[in-house]
């Protein structure tokens, strides 16, 4: 790198000139470190899902999700369990997971509480919903 020519300006700032060159380097290596940074959170992900402590969840899943659809039936879907498994798991009956899943109910924070708990997840991966997560972003 040649050396960088600097001055300031009648505000105050400073800056810095370089040649072309140098310029383009320092570009490629910035992005030569963001690329790093991305292979880093993606190694550190994959030992998390080795180590059992996140998981990969398939698009059509997440799909269903955004699309507004029960999270209680995606996730059961997920997990592979009947709605009269789950309803046993959690302590209630296939019924009210029936109300649950059409929308008929939502569902006490106790009963929400357990089937989150038998689908191991967090309570608010169970009443997470799309127009949420559309205000979160715009």
């Amino acid at each position: 790198m040649n050396t960088p020519v600097s001055f300031i300006t009648p505000n105050g700032e400073e800056l810095v000139v370089l040649s072309r060159n140098d310029y383009e380097l320092l570009l490629r290596q910035s992005e030569l470190v963001d690329e790093l940074e991305d292979l880093l959170a993606v190694k550190a992900y994959e030992a998390r899902v080795s180590a059992g402590e996140d998981e990969r969840v398939p698009a059509e899943f997440v799909d269903r999700l955004i699309d507004g659809e029960s999270p209680v039936r995606v996730w059961r879907d997920f997990r592979g369990l009947s709605a009269k498994d789950l309803a046993a798991a959690a302590g209630i009956s296939a019924a009210y997971i029936s109300e649950i899943e059409t929308g008929k109910k939502e569902g006490s924070i106790s009963v929400l509480k357990a089937i989150a708990k038998v689908l191991r997840l967090d309570l608010d991966d169970l009443v997470w919903s799309r127009d949420e997560a559309l205000s979160k972003d715009g």
